[in-house]
């Protein structure tokens, strides 16, 4: 089957590029930039945003991957461009007769105001489920992964702080997943015959922890000890600047995932393994996983 890569010098997309090749499919990528990317197929060069490129890379395609995000840079209006790529994107899906695209968002919370960052991920799967007759949408939570920028995040303010500073947000809860879980749950997309009609789903990993157990968990499997600051209150627009400049991130990726934490993200239901057929890891394990394959690029400073 001949399917489109976009966002494939991502982590997910990364991640995901090997796993397609050795399921036997003629895959192709796209980028703004293929020289750039070390992917095992072809680039082709466009941007969804503008537009460029999609004719020519959804040619004779049966699917795509939409993995594109545009948070990155610290520019106002990433909502827009979001839009705009998911706008430009069906459209060509629907000249090149594609039926069927996978999507990876974010879990939304059900008690509470969407933050920036996810309600320009629904909006994302609203645009592409509405337009394309087989759309498979897939939220998840924090991806556990060597190459996660969230979970990177959280692993260099581990490493970095003597003394972990937990705002109010530390109390609510999520389920993080392990990448190869979300690997599997993307391959499997691709030709599950669930999504005649189009399909959203919730992918999730088996924990449910608070932030705070998360920070902790890490720590722990780190085999540091990091003594915790509890705050009374949810002080975002304060340290979202400043955790950034300590974790070596762009404070304009950092600020809106951290607006994201004010509430629980918690699956919907629980359909997605069963339907998918997917086994999944438990967050020990994943993070033990992630933190074995970082180390076999780059040495952690506190292992």
């Amino acid at each position: 089957m001949r399917i489109l890569l976009t966002g494939v010098s991502g982590s997910i997309g990364a991640a995901l590029a090997p796993a397609l090749v050795r399921e036997g499919h003629d895959l192709v990528g796209l980028s703004r930039d293929p020289a750039r990317v070390d992917a095992p197929m072809p680039v082709l060069r466009g941007d969804a945003v503008g537009g460029e490129g999609l004719d020519e890379a959804l040619e004779g395609v049966e699917v795509a991957y939409f993995l594109i995000h545009s948070m990155e840079g610290g520019q106002a209006g990433f909502e827009a461009r979001e839009r705009d790529a998911a706008r430009n994107f069906v459209a060509a899906a629907g000249r090149a007769g594609v039926r069927r695209v996978v999507y990876l968002g974010g879990i939304a919370p059900q008690a509470q105001a969407l933050s920036r960052h996810l309600a320009s991920r629904l909006e994302v799967e609203r645009i592409l489920l509405a337009g394309l007759p087989e759309a498979v949408a897939l939220r998840a939570s924090i991806v556990i992964g060597a190459r996660s920028r969230s979970f990177r995040f959280l692993v260099r303010l581990v490493e970095r702080m003597p003394v972990m500073a937990l705002p109010a947000w530390r109390r609510h809860r999520t389920q993080p997943i392990d990448v190869r879980d979300v690997r599997s749950y993307l391959v499997a997309a691709a030709t599950t015959p669930h999504a005649a009609g189009g399909m959203s789903l919730d992918i999730a990993g088996p924990d449910t922890l608070t932030y705070g157990e998360i920070v902790e968990r890490i720590a722990s499997l780190m085999l540091l000890h990091r003594p915790a600051l509890r705050l009374r209150r949810d002080v975002t627009p304060v340290a979202a600047p400043v955790a950034a400049a300590i974790a070596g991130e762009d404070p304009g990726f950092i600020a809106p995932l951290m607006e994201s934490l004010s509430g629980n993200l918690l699956a919907r239901d629980d359909r997605a393994p069963a339907l998918l057929g997917v086994r999944l890891h438990a967050f020990d394990r994943a993070v033990e996983a992630a933190l074995r394959e970082w180390e076999d690029a780059e040495q952690l400073r506190a292992r």
